[in-house]
């Protein structure tokens, strides 16, 4: 009997068939976001260290991990294992988590902007929650995808 991951549409894609399938298209995204977001939180004005340090952590580590995983993607690392659908499922449930709480923390910071910050600061740190709230959602739907194709392995 064949593994399940060798069934038709519950394995990784290899080369460049990772830009044409659903949820793995989605990795584009993120790392555009994902990096819109880093340049931003990098940018802009620290008004609280402590949470900005922590976006800025998630959106690095998720940034780079992204990229990691998609280079592995097109070059075939995975060689079809069921192991890499779960860790594909593993790693984007746990970056829509580390997500979620770093946009709801930079929200929080730019909520708490008052004196001595400019319109400019303002708007900037505004962008990133948008930005981050974005790549949130591209992570929680790319692990539902993900979960989805686990199950089916």
């Amino acid at each position: 009997m064949a593994p399940a991951a060798a069934s038709g549409g519950s394995s990784l894609p290899s080369g460049f068939a990772v830009f044409t399938t659903f949820p793995d298209l989605l990795f584009i995204l993120e790392f555009v976001f994902g990096g819109l977001v880093w340049i931003l939180v990098a940018s802009a004005l620290v008004p609280v260290p402590l949470i900005q340090g922590w976006v800025m952590f998630v959106s690095v580590f998720c940034f780079v991990a992204t990229t990691v995983l998609l280079i592995l993607y097109i070059i075939g690392a995975h060689g079809g294992e069921a192991s890499w659908v779960t860790l594909d499922a593993a790693y984007h449930c746990t970056a829509a988590l580390f997500y979620l709480s770093a946009s709801v923390l930079e929200a929080l910071a730019t909520i708490q902007m008052h004196n001595g910050f400019t319109y400019k600061q303002y708007h900037e740190n505004i962008a990133a929650v948008v930005f981050s709230y974005v790549a949130t959602l591209l992570y929680v739907v790319h692990a539902v995808f993900s979960l989805i194709r686990w199950k089916s392995s």
